[in-house]
């Protein structure tokens, strides 16, 4: 799956998850100090995550600091891809 893909989807599984659609203009933006994104959020999006490209992200594994934007996200699903 090519990046840009793999940042479009999940750009929509944020969008779903949250609710927010303009959460791809603010890649850098910290999902939980914005109340974006909360514990909640994180482990659906983790399941979905796992769903979706085959990759499991165990919520101890990493630190909320790893994954607290979406670009970190993405980030994240490409190292374990």
């Amino acid at each position: 799956m090519a990046n840009e893909n793999i940042e479009e989807r999940i750009i929509e599984l944020l969008i779903d998850i949250t609710g927010e659609e303009e959460i791809g203009d603010y890649r850098d933006d910290d999902l939980f100090e914005e109340d974006v994104l909360d514990s909640l959020g994180a482990i659906e999006l983790l399941v979905r995550l796992k769903e979706e490209f085959g990759i499991a992200i165990a919520p101890t594994e990493l630190e909320r600091e790893e994954m607290n934007s979406v670009n970190k996200i993405v980030e994240r699903v490409q190292e374990r891809l």
